[in-house]
């Protein structure tokens, strides 16, 4: 492995995290939202729009090519070129048509898939920016099914506006112009009762709008809970569970699918009517055309074209009617999407936001005080603590008393109420947030790791990092198992690394924290959960990972903090005890008795209350 040392800059450096204020306007409702997408992929939209808008008016002209046909074939066979005119503009008509129509099914792919992969990617990076309390709040996987969703819905409206709104529209005012060269009453009659009926459809379908709404929160409720069930399948088993589950599981989908009965007969019920209303008009319609064709006054090609522009606009205006129903409901999953995902970040980048600029690693809270929103109990108050570059410091306490807040700061996951936080005399709230927290290496209690394979998961604390520089990251940190792996390190670790055992991944995260090579490094219970043998394994790996390190170490373990330079006791959010481990002991203060008393079993929690 490479050696950089801990404070010089890194060939690779994350790009600068900014709010992209665009984006945040457009999760405001589901019209900016799909403005956005319009305006970043403008050239595809026109030419989708221009395709399906000529291929509507070509088949409509086509059907006067049909009329056309007609009239000519009323006159003596001879001499009759007209009829073959009629028949090749009919004929050409037709094709073109059927050939626009195969471009925009073309574009509309293009488009659509596009502008799917935009949207996946932008929300997620949106969501990623929330706080991690958001993700204790909103399951996982819910909110994956909700951003894949979304990217379908906007596919979904693309389709009914390409191909069930735009062409009734041009129909409508291409059978109009046509209607006007033939009798300008039924023109205007034909005019009134398609807008009258697409409108009266739009209103009744206003109506509905609950019962859809109603059914996307039902819907994204229920992928949470069937995803929740697969994630903690071990527990279904293990407690024998899977009858119950079902059960429970059964009364969610009833709920759900009565939601969705709901939604789905509104619709129907909007088709039902619009039949009867089809069936009024068009007779209506026929019948006026027969009548004047028997007075002369219409050509047999007029009361063609009229049946089939009659039945063409108001079978329009149905599939207009319903798609905008449709578009209405697509609309309102769009909107639940939005308002889980949109709310505003509570940690957002300044505009005059710059780069952390790597130093030593030297950490200083001033004078801090920070709360999680309850109102009158903050967990830092008035905080203070200096920690020059290079120093490891135990952080120890009960419950509750500010370490995991602490390390939260340092990281910039939230932003301080008061005071300042400053890395390498910076202040965090200046700074980026990527930037950042790529000079910070962190090793948790609880190593997470992707379903993929042991070289892309160490890999991922530094991307550009050479597959000899990971085999040398992961023997630093003694993960000589991953030899004996079915595949090495191309072998899956399963979700969340699963197939591996509990010191295994916690090797692999040291690994990982190694190869980012950051100058800062936050180990967050890093032993607490591992028996005795891994536990010695995991030590000898820490040992390397924060060599000539700054660290920060928040342990209920005390003996795993024998080696540090310094140990802060807090209480109650502020500093009780802080010096070396052998002062510490000699003060015989409330440490020293934590100390005595674990050695005998009794956890932090219950020697700070024996010794309080």
């Amino acid at each position: 492995m490479s050696h950089v040392a801990p404070g010089a800059q890194l060939p690779y450096e994350p790009e600068r995290a900014r709010e992209d204020d665009d984006f945040a306007a457009s999760l405001k409702g589901p019209g900016a939202f799909l403005w956005r997408y319009v305006k970043i992929w403008p050239g595809h939209f026109i030419s989708l729009t221009l395709v399906v808008v000529s291929a509507s008016l070509a088949g409509i002209a086509s059907q006067y090519g049909m009329k056309l046909l007609v009239d000519a074939m009323e006159k003596p066979p001879a001499q009759n070129t007209a009829v073959w005119f009629a028949l090749a503009f009919f004929v050409g008509l037709f094709a073109i048509e059927a050939a626009l129509w195969r471009v925009s099914g073309w574009l509309g792919c293009r488009t659509s898939v596009g502008v799917g992969v935009d949207i996946r990617l932008d929300l997620l990076n949106y969501a990623a920016g929330h706080p991690m309390r958001y993700f204790q709040e909103q399951r996982a996987g819910s909110l994956g099914h909700r951003i894949t969703s979304t990217a379908g819905d906007f596919s979904a409206m693309v389709n009914k506006l390409t191909w069930n709104v735009a062409p009734p529209i041009v129909n409508f005012l291409g059978a109009c112009a046509i209607f006007f060269t033939i009798n300008i009453g039924m023109a205007a009659a034909l005019a009134f009762f398609a807008v009258a009926i697409t409108l009266g459809l739009v209103a009744f379908s206003v109506k509905g709008r609950r019962l859809h709404r109603t059914y996307a929160e039902q819907a994204g409720y229920v992928g949470g809970e069937l995803i929740d069930v697969l994630t903690n399948i071990w527990s279904v088993k293990a407690f024998a569970a899977g009858a119950r589950e079902r059960a429970r599981l059964r009364y969610i989908f009833d709920g759900e699918a009565k939601a969705q009965r709901s939604s789905w007969m509104f619709t129907e019920k909007a088709r039902v009517l619009h039949d009867v209303l089809l069936w009024t008009m068009a007779g209506s319609m026929l019948v006026w055309a027969l009548l004047l064709w028997s007075r002369g006054e219409v050509t047999a090609g007029d009361v063609v074209v009229v049946s089939t522009l009659v039945f063409r606009i108001l079978h329009g205006s149905r599939d207009l009617a319903i798609a905008l129903v449709e578009i209405e409901q697509h609309v309102n999953f769009l909107g639940e999407t939005l308002r889980v995902i949109g709310a505003p970040h509570e940690v957002t980048d300044r505009e005059d936001a710059r780069p952390f600029a790597r130093k030593g690693g030297a950490i200083r809270f001033d004078n801090v005080s920070f709360g999680y929103g309850v109102v009158g109990r903050p967990v830092l108050r008035g905080f203070t603590l200096d920690i020059p570059a290079g120093q490891k410091v135990g952080v120890v306490g009960p419950s509750g008393a500010g370490k995991s807040t602490i390390i939260h700061l340092v990281q910039r996951l939230h932003d301080v109420q008061a005071g300042r936080v400053l890395i390498d005399g910076q202040d965090a709230a200046s700074l980026t947030q990527e930037s950042l927290r790529y000079a910070i290496a962190v090793v948790p209690q609880e190593i997470s790791l992707f379903h993929r394979t042991v070289m892309e998961n160490i890999r991922f604390g530094r991307p550009e990092a050479t597959d000899d520089e990971v085999r040398a990251a992961a023997q630093a940190a003694h993960c000589h198992f991953i030899d004996d792996l079915p595949h090495g390190y191309d072998t899956v670790v399963g979700d969340r690394g699963a197939k591996l055992s509990g010191g295994q991944r916690q090797r692999v995260g040291i690994a990982r924290a190694m190869i980012k090579n950051a100058p800062i490094v936050i180990l967050d219970e890093a032993t607490s959960a591992l028996d005795t043998e891994s536990e010695i394994e995991v030590q000898r790996a820490l040992d390397r990972l924060t060599k000539d390190r700054t660290v920060i170490a928040v342990a209920h373990r005390l003996s795993t903090l024998s080696s540090f330079d310094r140990i802060v006791v807090l209480m109650d959010g502020r500093i009780a005890e802080d010096g070396p481990i052998e002062e510490l002991l000699e003060k015989n203060g409330v440490f020293a008795r934590m100390w005595r008393l674990q050695v005998r079993g009794i956890s932090v929690d219950l020697a700070l209350d024996q010794a309080g």
